[in-house]
């Protein structure tokens, strides 16, 4: 081969590398950044401390057990799990929607294989509420039907100042219709 050959063949070769070098720098620089984002959101969410987080404090202690004794007996029923979360704030989130679905996606929310997870996060001072269900949930409790359970159970307890029964009808309801 000639000289000539051999060059270009040893330029293009090197040409080749360096782009491959840069593609995984590329990839290497994005999983950083997502990595980063996700600890930011994981410090976002409380600690879960079981399946009613009342970080908000709108229930009192009886209420707390009796609504986490209807959860727990439903998620041994069913395997189907439903977690009641109070909080003060969803910063730095803007929709109560997202912060619930991230929530129970990060908390690890129902079964895993089944995705069949529902999440309830009540906001009072931000006065909003949000249900995420996972994938396998929305199949039967789709996002029209929890909107429905808002908006015509929970909010109008809500207004009179009766969360509790406002979560405990809505809970109810939300069972009812998932059969």
């Amino acid at each position: 081969m000639k000289i000539g050959t051999k060059i270009l063949i040893l330029f293009l070769t090197l040409n080749l590398l360096s782009c491959k070098g840069s593609a995984q720098e590329t990839e290497i620089k994005k999983s950083a950044t997502e990595i980063q984002l996700s600890e930011t959101v994981k410090n976002t969410f409380p600690k879960p401390i079981g399946i009613i987080n009342d970080y908000g404090k709108i229930f009192t202690e009886s209420q707390r057990a009796e609504l986490s004794k209807v959860l727990y007996d439903y998620d041994i029923e069913t395997t189907r799990q439903i977690v009641v979360v109070t909080i003060e704030s969803i910063k730095p989130y803007q929709n109560i929607q997202k912060y619930a679905t991230d929530l129970g996606n990060e908390w690890g929310i129902g079964d895993a294989d089944k995705n069949n997870g529902l999440t309830i996060v009540v906001c009072n001072p931000c006065r909003q509420i949000g249900i995420a269900t996972g994938l396998g949930t929305e199949l039967i409790l789709t996002d029209e039907i929890c909107k429905n359970v808002i908006d015509q159970t929970i909010i109008p307890e809500f207004k009179n100042g009766e969360f509790y029964n406002g979560i405990k009808k809505g809970v109810t309801e939300l069972i009812e219709k998932w059969k």
